[in-house]
Parts: structure tokens; C-alpha cells; sequence
């Protein structure tokens, strides 16, 4: 078997596993030649995520698995530094699959009524949508207090639920944020978490929260409202209404 640069005949492997018995990460259950031959394929129960991190520990007083000089055992010596490297390895193994599950488990917390959340906002921008586009037919000239009035709510309606919706949408950010090294994208973890349909959800990055360069929804729709009101400011002045 090849680890990287090292060949480990299956004698040695016996040897090896032997010796790794008692360092063995968490939830690991099965260790076997990759199919090509070239690594090791690991098979390990599922991580809730909510389990210590996997890390690998040092085995340096371990007296079957320190650090030996190659001009004193040459064998031990190769020995030793194949059984570190596969030791290592199954680790990164072991801590991508707990980096996924800690970031999976962390959006199922914070996520909580994000999909309500967000179809309240829809159905405020949708609102919003329409009493814009009614003001541009003719039945809107003979109600026109009343239909701005409309459009008025509907702009509050729509800028209170985008806000709701950051409040989680910032602690899906922040989750995204805290485990960027997770193998996941944020779909793929979302999707996981069992929120396939997040991928229509409006998330920016943690930074785009406030502050300078505000990316959020409800930055969206003020913007949205702003040109509106400026449509509508426009309108009046040119038409003395």
C-alpha cells in the first residue's frame, strides 16, 4: 500500500496497526487499502459535530513509536515514520468529518425560523411589487392618496420582514464565517441541515451586515424604496400632482 511516499507491505501493516491501537480517532470503525491501492480509505460512525475535536496525539513517549535515527534501526526508523503518516492521516480524515458535522449541527441552531421568516418576506415584496406597478395604470389616478398610502404600507411591510429575516440571516453568516474551513459550501451544509431551499435565501457575507458597503436584505429594499420615492417625487413635480 502507498501512503504518499511511503509503501507499507501488509507484514508491516500488521505491525503497525498493532502499535496505533491505543490512538485510534473517535468513531473510527473500519481501516482498509484503498481499492486503487494507492492510500487508505476510512470508514467512521457518523459525528454529531458536538464531540470534542479530533487531534492527534503525540506519541513521542510512546517507546514503540518514537522517533528512532535511522543510522541506529533503519527499520524501525521507516517502521515509525509509516505508522505517523497513516496515524495523521487517519486524523485529517477524521477532523474533516467532524468539521462538516459541527458546521451542519451549528445551522441547525441558529437557522430556527429562518424559512418562515423568509416567506413573510416574500409575500411583503411581492405587496410591494404590485402597489408599485399599480400606480402606473390609469385606475391609480382616481385614488391616488389611496394608493400611495398602499404602496407606503407595503414599503414598511416589506422592510420589517427583510429585517426579521437578517436577524437570522446574520447568525447563518456568522455560522458560515466559523467554519470555513469545513469541506461543506454553504449550500451543501444548508442542504444538509435539511434547508435545500436556503439557496433562494438572501445571505451575504458576515462584513456585508451594517456598517459601510451594507449588502444585507433589508439594505436591499431600502434602496429598492429609495428609488421609489424618488420615481414618485419626480412624478409629482413634473405633473403638478
Amino acid at each position: 500500500m502507498m501512503l504518499d511516499h511511503h509503501t507499507i507491505t501488509p507484514a508491516e501493516m500488521t505491525d503497525i496497526s498493532n502499535r496505533l491501537a491505543p490512538y485510534l480517532p473517535p468513531h473510527l470503525t473500519r481501516a482498509e487499502r484503498a481499492a486503487s491501492g494507492w492510500g487508505m480509505e476510512y470508514t467512521f460512525r457518523p459525528f454529531t459535530g458536538r464531540e470534542a475535536e479530533p487531534i492527534e496525539p503525540s506519541t513521542h513517549q510512546d517507546p514503540h513509536l518514537t522517533y528512532v535515527p535511522e543510522d541506529q534501526d533503519e527499520r524501525e526508523h521507516s517502521l515509525r515514520r509509516k505508522a505517523g503518516a497513516l496515524l495523521s492521516d487517519m486524523y485529517a480524515r477524521a477532523l474533516a468529518l467532524w468539521r462538516d458535522a459541527a458546521y451542519v449541527a451549528d445551522l441547525k441552531d441558529v437557522v430556527q425560523d429562518a424559512p418562515a421568516r423568509w416567506a413573510e418576506y416574500e409575500q411583503a415584496s411581492q405587496a410591494l411589487e404590485a402597489a408599485a406597478a399599480y400606480l402606473r395604470t390609469p385606475q391609480a389616478g382616481a385614488e391616488w392618496p389611496s394608493a400611495i398610502a398602499r404602496l407606503v404600507d407595503a414599503q414598511l411591510a416589506a422592510t420589517t420582514t427583510a429585517t426579521a429575516f437578517d436577524q437570522r440571516a446574520r447568525d447563518i453568516a456568522q455560522a458560515h464565517r466559523t467554519h470555513v474551513y469545513a469541506d461543506l459550501g454553504h449550500h451543501a451544509a444548508l442542504t444538509a441541515a435539511g434547508y435545500p431551499e436556503a439557496r433562494h435565501w438572501h445571505i451575504t457575507d458576515l462584513d456585508g451586515y451594517g456598517g459601510w458597503g451594507d449588502s444585507s436584505l433589508a439594505a436591499q429594499v431600502h434602496r429598492l424604496i429609495e428609488e421609489q420615492d424618488d420615481h414618485l417625487a419626480k412624478v409629482g413635480r413634473l405633473t403638478g400632482a
